[in-house]
């Protein structure tokens, strides 16, 4: 089976760990539990790919940057997606951007 890039988010959550669990239980909702769908239901974990929080317009810059250069990180079909904060009005973690690869 080949692999297909997801973005999915800003989720909400007062941490990634919520807001992935999150973003994994509605991509299962709507696609299925039978697998190879594509999306984040098919991920089992995360890693935090940018340290400080950013706009969504900045995340999804970046999400589009990491798809597009193949980083290691989230490349993997079978690994982590990648976690990237959004920032709100204070400054703080507000949401969270998930991006990676996923079986298809």
């Amino acid at each position: 089976m080949g692999a297909t890039p997801f973005t999915t988010g800003p989720r909400q959550g007062a941490t990634a760990e919520e807001a992935f669990d999150a973003a994994v239980e509605q991509a299962r909702y709507d696609y299925g539990h039978r697998g190879y769908t594509g999306t984040i239901a098919e991920k089992d974990d995360f890693v935090i790919v940018a340290s400080e929080p950013m706009t969504e317009t900045e995340a999804t810059a970046l999400a589009d940057q990491l798809l597009r250069k193949d980083d290691p990180r989230i490349l993997d079909k079978w690994g982590p997606a990648g976690a990237i904060p959004i920032k709100g009005e204070n400054g703080s973690p507000e949401g969270w951007l998930f991006v990676g690869w996923a079986s298809s």
